[in-house]
């Protein structure tokens, strides 16, 4: 799980279906799988007219411990054989006590049955294995650029986008504008 597979596979995706001229957003991972496919020396000329990163910067650094701490919390979450998302919810509340995120996290649990518990739909071990990747970026900055219209949509009340990584962010995306919306780091949500 690394973002320049997932823009290569955002790639294929748009070469199958004939796409041109289209823009792309992504917020937080998906900022950086969208960057990253703005960003690709595979990228055809007449792919991508406008980007949209939302609460997101292409800047590398390390994962906050916080995101391993979810993937504990999941994994309990399966080994407790929780049956309803109430119960699953209880247990996240010792690993984020923020109601949004909790809710956010969950949406990915498939309910029980009567004979199969409930299960994350993404495989929890793939997760763990990958999740320190996510700091990652495939390009150094000053190394590749995209020229086209860029959009950087920034949650006022969230770190991801700052005052150290919006100049990288610039750097890649020389024709960016950086707007801020009263939010945290779910945008799209608040």
């Amino acid at each position: 799980m690394d973002y320049g597979s997932m823009a290569a596979d955002v790639l294929a995706f748009c070469d199958t279906h004939s796409l041109k001229n289209i823009s792309l957003l992504g917020h937080s991972m998906g900022g950086k799988v969208v960057a990253a496919v703005a960003l690709s020396p595979s990228l055809p000329s007449d792919l991508l007219s406008r980007l949209i990163l939302v609460d997101m910067s292409p800047a590398k650094g390390p994962i906050s411990t916080e995101f391993q701490s979810y993937v504990v919390g999941m994994k309990e979450i399966e080994a407790r054989h929780t049956k309803s998302r109430k119960e699953a919810d209880e247990v996240l509340q010792d690993y984020e006590k923020d109601l949004g995120v909790r809710q956010f996290l969950l949406t990915n649990l498939i309910p029980a049955s009567p004979s199969v518990p409930q299960r994350f739909r993404i495989p929890l071990d793939y997760l763990e294995q990958g999740i320190k990747g996510l700091g990652d970026f495939p390009y150094d900055s000053g190394k590749r650029t995209w020229d086209g219209k860029t959009l950087i949509i920034k949650g006022s009340k969230s770190k991801y986008v700052n005052r150290r990584n919006i100049p990288i962010a610039q750097q890649y995306f020389p024709n960016m504008k950086l707007e801020t919306l009263e939010a945290g780091h779910w945008v799209h949500a608040e």
